[in-house]
């Protein structure tokens, strides 16, 4: 990962670095910005093989690559972005989308585009984007289709856009917990997940390689798991039925990765109770009923696995982590 922030620079050599990170990162463009007198800004790059994965941070900014700064030679590169806070528009192939939030824009960067993006009422003061760099050979997609989806939005909070946005936000927020064996895997998922997002705005998922399907539905599975651990009857059986296949497919699905989903399913009860147990503004609730809402149905059963787990009961690992 590189980490890097303009706050050590004189105010005057600040905007200067900007502009050379940014050519050294995506491309050579014209950028502005109303605080180019002082531009104090931020950057994390983190390099996972084919994706390189980025998170901006800066007052505010213009961005236009006309089709002279355009070379043969240049890398062609997708990049889909996603506003953290913010709001703005992008425009490229004659089109103009919205720059928010709830979604990710995708840009060709040898194609001609522009881009600008404020600050909104949420966060004054302050815009922050994440970034995804991925190579026009790394996207199982024909080419034609995908200009298609320049400068419009992917929707970040449904469907394989929202799982995207999951998991490149946890990377991002934490590359500290992965080790640099971890990037071949996190990279082959990354690339996996943004062919989903892109082939389910186009509607042509059917398209994709079987093994890119099969990431993609594995990575829907997890997410339900994870929203409905509160739910004592989340089982194999019910995860199943929710994504429409056998208990044996399901079991298939998950073959070859280390854990199963009843796993997922055990794991993810103990994490968030161990969290809960931990958390202080939590402290009226028993242990009884901090089980039940992380889907333990009996008591007994929940003081059993937790102390197999962590060595510890509930109420030891509560008492624990109230002194610090």
């Amino acid at each position: 990962m590189t980490s890097v922030d303009t706050a050590w620079l004189p105010p005057a050599e600040r905007f200067d670095f900007w502009q050379d990170l940014v050519a050294r990162q995506s491309s050579t463009a014209t950028i502005r910005s109303a605080y180019a007198d002082d531009f104090t800004a931020s950057a994390r790059v983190i390099d996972l093989g084919t994706i390189r994965l980025g998170v901006w941070r800066y007052p505010s900014l213009e961005f236009t690559r006309p089709a002279q700064m355009i070379d043969s030679g240049d890398p062609e590169l997708y990049q889909l972005a996603l506003p953290l806070s913010g709001r703005g528009v992008v425009t490229q192939q004659r089109r103009e989308g919205p720059l928010d939030p709830s979604a990710f824009t995708l840009v060709d960067t040898v194609r001609p585009h522009g881009s600008r993006l404020r600050p909104d009422g949420a966060t004054p003061g302050a815009v922050e984007t994440l970034t995804v760099l991925v190579p026009h050979r790394a996207v199982p997609l024909a080419p034609r289709r995908l200009a298609q989806l320049c400068a419009a939005p992917i929707p970040a909070r449904t469907g394989m856009g929202a799982l995207l946005a999951a998991f490149l936000g946890r990377v991002a927020a934490h590359p500290e917990q992965y080790a640099q064996s971890d990037a071949l895997h996190l990279d082959r998922i990354a690339l996996d997940l943004v062919a989903g997002a892109l082939a389910g705005r186009l509607d042509v998922e059917r398209d994709l390689p079987a093994d890119t399907r099969v990431t993609g539905l594995r990575a829907r599975v997890t997410a339900f798991v994870r929203q409905h651990l509160a739910d004592p009857d989340l089982t194999p059986a019910t995860v199943a039925a929710a994504h429409h296949l056998s208990v044996r497919s399901l079991h298939r699905l998950f073959e070859g990765t280390g854990t199963t989903v009843g796993a997922l399913i055990r794991t993810g009860r103990l994490e968030r109770a161990a969290r809960e147990l931990a958390d202080p503004t939590l402290g009226r609730l028993s242990v009884a009923q901090i089980a039940a809402r992380c889907g333990f149905a009996h008591p007994a059963h929940f003081n059993r696995v937790f102390r197999a787990a962590y060595g510890s009961s509930p109420g030891e690992h509560r008492h624990r982590a109230a002194r610090g």
